[in-house]
C-alpha cells in the first residue's frame, strides 16, 4: 500500500465516520489493518489523532492548553473503574491526549500495549479512537453551523 492510499484511506475512514456511514468507515479502516505493517498502524493513529488534536485546538480556540500557557490536555474517568471496564475507550482517550500534548513517546507505548493485547481489543482500540475522533470533529461540525466555535 503506498503512502497516498494510506492517506486516503485514513480521510475516507474519518469521513465516513464523522458522517454516520459505519459501513465505510470500517471497510476503509479494515483495509489499512490487513495491507499495514504494524509501523504503519502506529501512524494510522497518530494520523486520526492529528484530526482530533486540531479539532479538540478549534473547539476550545484560544482557551485551549498550549505549551505558552503552560497547561496540558487531560482526561478523567467520569466513573471510577470506567477506564479498566473499557480498555478500548481508555486507550483511546489515553492516546489523543497524549497525542494531542506532544507525548509520542505515551503514544507509542499506549499503542504497543493495544498491539500486545491483540486481536479484539487492539482492533477495538483503534477503532474506539476513530470514534472518539469522529465524534470531535462532528460536535465542531454541529458548533460551527450553530455559530458557536469560539475564536
Amino acid at each position: 500500500m503506498t503512502e497516498d492510499e494510506t492517506v486516503t484511506l485514513i480521510q475516507q475512514a474519518i469521513g465516513s465516520a464523522v458522517h454516520g456511514d459505519v459501513d465505510t468507515a470500517a471497510r476503509a479502516l479494515e483495509t489499512l489493518g490487513e495491507n499495514s505493517s504494524n509501523t504503519r498502524m502506529y501512524g494510522v493513529c497518530c494520523a486520526i489523532a492529528t484530526a482530533g488534536a486540531r479539532t479538540l485546538r478549534l473547539l476550545y480556540g484560544s482557551q485551549a492548553p498550549t505549551t505558552d500557557n503552560g497547561a496540558m490536555w487531560a482526561t478523567t474517568e467520569l466513573a471510577p473503574g470506567a477506564f479498566a471496564a473499557d480498555p478500548a475507550e481508555a486507550f483511546a482517550m489515553r492516546f489523543l491526549v497524549a497525542y494531542s500534548n506532544g507525548d509520542t513517546d505515551t503514544c507509542l507505548a499506549l499503542f504497543e500495549t493495544a498491539l500486545a493485547a491483540g486481536g479484539e481489543q487492539y482492533v477495538g482500540s483503534v477503532v474506539a479512537l476513530l470514534a472518539a475522533v469522529a465524534r470531535l470533529v462532528r460536535l465542531a461540525l454541529d458548533e460551527k453551523a450553530a455559530g458557536r466555535l469560539p475564536s
